[in-house]
């Protein structure tokens, strides 16, 4: 493919450690690749990654920047965009808002957003505190007095895992949702797990977490709490595309090299189905830039 103008052979969208990554490996392959990235994601706002292979403690920022750095030391074309449609004819068309590129190949990073309840003093111990990923953070609860919150059966499930794996001064609450008598019955009386149902508004504590205070005035002593309400795709962009997803018609699902169901079009990390995590989504960046590398070897 000719190398010029705002032809590219591969655009990545999303600068996680899935779409760094494959630039990178695409980078060394001596592709033209083009990274496209908006800025913000949820591993550039984690305060700390404890669980990433060499390091024992770095923050998300500073994993994400170091990551940039090295791209762009091996020519990877950065520019901060916003993607607002993907279509796919010949090839694909990235239309952003400043202008728009071509490739043979797409990969998308894009990520995913946490759905948070809208709490007072929540930046005070997002990441201190409070915590939304339990293969993130969990370990940061051991033997502590944990609140467990979420809206869903999800929330069940996972107060009783954390009951398991981190501490068993722990309980649940509940928003917008009523367990059924069975399962509460299960949680209260065979795991001895207390469930409030309320609606959170605040976090409350100084230095350190202390407690969380619901619309009727109750307080919820608890020195940390893990949240489960899910989160949504930063997918809008491509839903003008045939893409099969999984039974919920929410995560897009792909093949062993992560490509999806329209040729050419890859996904790495939050977006396809299996755990979120910032190792596992740079490898499948990884993969799906030597899988790209081949098909390009073969055109």
């Amino acid at each position: 493919m000719e190398k010029d103008g705002n032809i590219y052979e591969c655009i990545i969208i999303g600068a996680g450690p899935g779409g760094l990554q494959a630039a990178i490996h695409l980078a060394r392959y001596n592709r033209k690749v083009l990274l496209i990235d908006r800025g913000g994601g949820r591993t550039t706002h984690a305060p700390h990654i404890l669980n990433y292979l060499g390091f024992s403690e770095v923050s998300g920022k500073d994993l994400i920047t170091a990551g940039l750095e090295q791209a762009r030391s091996f020519g990877v074309e950065i520019v901060r965009d916003v993607v607002t449609r993907v279509e796919k004819k010949d090839v694909f068309t990235v239309h952003a808002m400043e202008t728009q590129y071509q490739a043979p190949f797409v990969i998308v990073s894009a990520g995913a957003v946490d759905r948070q309840p809208s709490l007072r003093n929540l930046g005070r111990f997002f990441g201190k505190g409070f915590y939304t990923c339990v293969d993130c953070d969990g370990h940061l609860t051991t033997g502590r007095k944990l609140l467990v919150m979420g809206n869903s059966m999800n929330a069940a499930r996972l107060v009783v895992g954390m009951k398991k794996m981190y501490t068993d001064d722990i309980a649940l609450l509940l928003t917008d949702y009523v367990l059924p008598d069975d399962d509460r019955q299960i949680i209260e009386e065979e795991e001895n797990i207390t469930v409030y149902s309320g609606q959170p508004v605040a976090l409350l504590g100084e230095e350190e977490l202390e407690g969380v205070l619901l619309a009727d005035d109750r307080v919820i002593p608890c020195r940390a709490v893990m949240a489960g309400f899910g989160w949504r795709l930063n997918d809008g962009f491509l839903s003008d595309l045939p893409l099969d997803r999984d039974r919920e018609n929410f995560k897009i699902l792909t093949g062993s090299s992560n490509e999806s169901s329209l040729p050419g079009l890859y996904v790495v990390g939050a977006m396809k189905p299996g755990h979120s995590q910032a190792i596992i989504a740079a490898g499948q960046g990884a993969a799906a830039a030597i899988d790209i590398n081949n098909q390009l070897l073969a055109l």
